[in-house]
């Protein structure tokens, strides 16, 4: 397992945390969805030079804790290899249903990437 370089580590302001930011994007966002993924986009009052925050929830359906801590982990990968290609204020609540505990690497960026419609990002 390689160690994420401290640049690229989510801070506090890159999550969503309290249940009324996760209420307003349901409420205000767009979503979409999959067989496997639940998206939902909002953009933020404050605008434009806030930065993308992601908001998780994995629930027990989709696994064990095992399993829900690595899809956690595996989408929280690919919200940092791409979140510069996300619109600027942008708030993004993933979903995973059960088939998310299945999903790694190219399929998961893929499948995301287009229920955000954003261009998955080549990996150097």
């Amino acid at each position: 397992m390689t160690s994420t370089s401290h640049g690229q580590r989510l801070r506090r302001a890159d999550r969503l945390r309290s249940p009324k930011d996760f209420r307003r994007v349901q409420r205000h966002g767009v979503r979409r969805s999959n067989s496997n993924w639940v998206v939902q986009v909002a953009r933020r009052r404050a605008g434009g030079l806030a930065p993308v925050a992601l908001g998780l929830s994995v629930s027990r359906r989709v696994g064990n804790a095992v399993v829900r801590n690595r899809v956690k982990r595996r989408v929280r990968e690919w919200f940092r290899r791409n979140r510069a290609a996300l619109p600027p204020g942008a708030d993004v609540v993933v979903i995973a249903r059960r088939g998310a505990a299945h999903r790694q690497g190219p399929q998961l960026a893929r499948e995301l990437a287009q229920l955000v419609r954003v261009r998955p990002s080549v990996r150097p």
